[in-house]
C-alpha cells in the first residue's frame, strides 16, 4: 500500500516514542517526511534509519514554542521537499523530571504552568499557523493534533499537562472549521495507555499494572497502534473526517472508574 505516494509530511516530536513510530509509518505508506525535535541528534538517527530503507526524510532540530523556529522547519521542509500535506503536531513536555513539577492548582509554580502552555498548546498553534498556507498552495491537507486522556477528565496531579492538552481540541475544532473549505483537515488524537519510554519513566509499574487492567483490550497501546491511526487520518481513506477528537485507549474512556484489584 501507497496510501501517502506524492505526499510530504512534518513529524514534530519525531525522535522517539509515537513520533518516531508515526514518521516511520508515514514513510512506508510513501510520504516524505520531515523528522522534526528539540533534540536533533535524535531525529537525525530516526530520519538516518528511515534513509536506509529507502524513504525519504530529514531531521530538523528547534525548540517548537518559538515562532522563529517553527517557522523555519516549515520552511526547511518546503525547501527540501516542495510542499507540505501532512503535519502531526507530537511534540509535548513528558520528562519525569517536569512532570513530577506539575501538580496542583495551589501547588503549582507558573514557570510550570507557561512552559506546559507554550510547548504542548502553543508549538501546536505555530505549526499551523506556518504549514496551513502552505497546505493551501497545494490544495488541501491533513492537520493531526496529539492530545491525551488526561484532557478528558481531572486528576490528582498533573493540571498544565491536563489544560495544556485540552486546549488541542479546541485549537483543532478552530482550525477544522476555518480552513474545511479549503480542503484542510483537522483532528485530533486522544491516546491512553501507549507503552512508550517517557512512560515507563514516568508511571510505576504498579500504576501501568492498574491501567492496564481498567483497559478492555486484553493488551495495552504500543506507538504502532497510534502511528496507524494517524496514517489514516492523514490518508484520503478520512476525507470526511475532520474536526474530531478520536480516542485510542483500548477503550479505557467507555466506563466508569471499576475495581482494578481483580
Amino acid at each position: 500500500m501507497s496510501r501517502l505516494a506524492g505526499k510530504v509530511a512534518i513529524v514534530t516530536g519525531g525522535a522517539g516514542g509515537i513520533g518516531a513510530a508515526t514518521a516511520a509509518e508515514l514513510a512506508r505508506e510513501g510520504a516524505a517526511v520531515a523528522v522534526v525535535d528539540i533534540d536533533e541528534a535524535k531525529a537525525d538517527g530516526v530520519a538516518e534509519g528511515m534513509r536506509r530503507t529507502g524513504a525519504r526524510a530529514i531531521a530538523l532540530g528547534g525548540d517548537l514554542a518559538e515562532e522563529d523556529v517553527a517557522r523555519s522547519v516549515v520552511r526547511a521542509t518546503v525547501a527540501e521537499f516542495g510542499r507540505v500535506d501532512v503535519l502531526h503536531n507530537n511534540a509535548a513536555l513528558t520528562a519525569s523530571s517536569f512532570l513530577s513539577r506539575d501538580t496542583t492548582v495551589c501547588e503549582i509554580s507558573l514557570d510550570v504552568w507557561q512552559r506546559s502552555l507554550q510547548v504542548n498548546l502553543g508549538s501546536q498553534l505555530l505549526m499551523c499557523k506556518y504549514a496551513v498556507p502552505e497546505m493551501r498552495r497545494g490544495g488541501g491537507g491533513s492537520i493531526v493534533n496529539m492530545s491525551s486522556g488526561a484532557a478528558l477528565s481531572g486528576d490528582r496531579t498533573r493540571l498544565a499537562y491536563g489544560v495544556s492538552k485540552a486546549g488541542v481540541h479546541a485549537l483543532t475544532m478552530y482550525v477544522a472549521t476555518s480552513e474545511g473549505k479549503g480542503g484542510i483537515r483537522a483532528n485530533t488524537v486522544v491516546p491512553g495507555l501507549i507503552m512508550t519510554d517517557a512512560v515507563r519513566a514516568h508511571l510505576s509499574p504498579d500504576i501501568v499494572d492498574g491501567l492496564g487492567r481498567a483497559t478492555l483490550t486484553p493488551y495495552v497501546g504500543q506507538p504502532k497502534d497510534v502511528a496507524e491511526l494517524v496514517v489514516f487520518l492523514a490518508s484520503e481513506q478520512s476525507r470526511y473526517i475532520t474536526g474530531q477528537m478520536i480516542s485510542i485507549d483500548g477503550g479505557m474512556s467507555a466506563h466508569v472508574a471499576m475495581n482494578t484489584s481483580d
